[in-house]
């Protein structure tokens, strides 16, 4: 009887339609996703993909993106575990502000980003000119393309952290040091195996966006094949004269973002996250 009065209530309501009303209104986000990305799918037959990757240009840039990525990657969370662990665990003045500055990098223009670090870490930048002296040039090298990559990657990395640290029960970590451990034992052996998903995932997202980091490395480590050329940047030149080899290009770049995605997602469900 309550069942019955339910759907009639649902009927009258609307409620019944309303899924179908969504998902019909969803659709455009979707489409406004997929179809970009299947335009470039499209347009790259498999043989050609190999084969276009197979050529020297792409072949470098794809390796210079993957070990400037892996690189500036683990500086994020060589500099990021710590923040994030501070700001999970601490209450202090100017707490805010400090989060707001570890986030900044996700709202910065790329190409800005891009200037600020040559302005830095320039020849004649605010810590580059003492660089030079010593006879290290970060701007237009290798070096500068893994700063710019772990610039604007840096957020995805310490958002994650920090949620994965703050999901930790503190009274575990308390525990813990009752019954015998210090805290860098406590943290090796009960914090960090517990946020261990949530980091996964800041990682696989870090990596993912390094990947793509375009505006910032064009600005601060130029376009030089072989050396600063990433794949993003492989793209665009190859545009200029060889449209077969930027859509490939383009296809592995969606493809490793893809992937980078899926796992992230993956490392996250295991924290009971959807």
């Amino acid at each position: 009887m309550v069942s019955s009065r339910l759907k009639a209530v649902r009927r009258r309501s609307g409620l019944l339609r309303a899924p179908v009303a969504l998902g019909l209104a969803a659709a455009a986000l979707y489409l406004l996703a997929l179809l970009p990305l299947l335009a470039i799918a499209l347009r790259v037959p498999p043989g050609a993909l190999w084969a276009r990757l197979g050529e020297p240009v792409a072949r470098e840039a794809l390796l210079l993106s993957v070990t400037t990525s892996l690189a500036a990657t683990g500086l994020c969370m060589a500099l990021g575990m710590p923040a994030a662990y501070l700001l999970a665990r601490y209450r202090f003045r100017g707490r805010e502000w400090v989060d707001t500055l570890a986030d900044l990098p996700m709202t910065v223009p790329p190409v800005v980003a891009g200037v600020g670090l040559l302005m830095a870490f320039g020849r004649m930048g605010l810590v580059g000119r003492y660089l030079e002296a010593l006879g290290v040039q970060v701007a237009f090298s290798t070096l500068a393309v893994v700063l710019a990559q772990a610039f604007v990657a840096m957020p995805f990395f310490y958002k994650a952290a920090r949620a994965g640290f703050e999901a930790v029960d503190p009274e575990l970590e308390a525990t813990a040091l009752t019954l015998g451990a210090d805290r860098r034992r406590a943290f090796l052996y009960v914090t960090l195996p517990l946020a261990r998903p949530a980091l996964l995932a800041g990682l696989t997202l870090t990596w993912a966006r390094a990947m793509s980091e375009f505006g910032a490395t064009l600005m601060f480590a130029g376009n030089l094949p072989g050396r600063t050329q990433t794949l993003p940047l492989a793209v665009m030149t190859a545009m200029e004269s060889d449209l077969e080899t930027a859509l490939a290009l383009a296809l592995v770049s969606v493809l490793a973002a893809a992937a980078a995605l899926l796992l992230a997602k993956r490392a996250l469900a295991a924290t009971g996250g959807d």
